[in-house]
């Protein structure tokens, strides 16, 4: 299941990089997060989030994991529990008039019985990327200019 958002923010691109790539901004844009602390590393490659996020009225763990990371241009980050993989990927580019491109995706994959409910979480996932988009326009919108 893949959602993808994008928004465009006044926010310098080097300041947005760096916000995002802190993995744990979420506690501050995704609606769906209740925490994400780092655990081991300075943010870069093989750096290890914990993050706990709320979901259907559920909470469950995951374990985020740099694996990709390009200087003010992308982040990834797979995440895994014992019923899905989630692969993030975070990417800003310049946009003319010194406004700054996000593009945020998810794509989740599920693992044991777990697939089988996936067909039906669509809606609640689309609805969740909507909220996200939201929050992380605001976030921005709120880093210095």
């Amino acid at each position: 299941m893949l959602i993808h958002r994008r928004i465009t923010t006044r926010a310098p691109l080097e300041t947005v990089f760096e916000y995002l790539a802190d993995f744990t901004s979420t506690n501050e844009w995704d609606p769906g997060t209740v925490t994400t602390t780092r655990v081991s590393g300075d943010g870069g490659l093989g750096t290890v989030y914990a993050n706990v996020s709320r979901f259907l009225g559920r909470e469950t763990q995951l374990r985020y994991v740099v694996e990709d990371y390009v200087p003010n241009s992308r982040i990834s980050l797979r995440g895994e529990n014992s019923t899905v993989v989630a692969h993030d990927t975070i990417s800003v580019v310049p946009e003319t008039g010194g406004w700054t491109q996000v593009d945020y995706q998810a794509d989740f994959s599920f693992k044991g019985l777990a697939k089988f409910a996936a067909p039906f979480l669509r809606p609640a996932f689309q609805r969740l990327g909507d909220e996200a988009a939201v929050g992380l326009h605001r976030a921005l919108d709120r880093l210095p200019a």
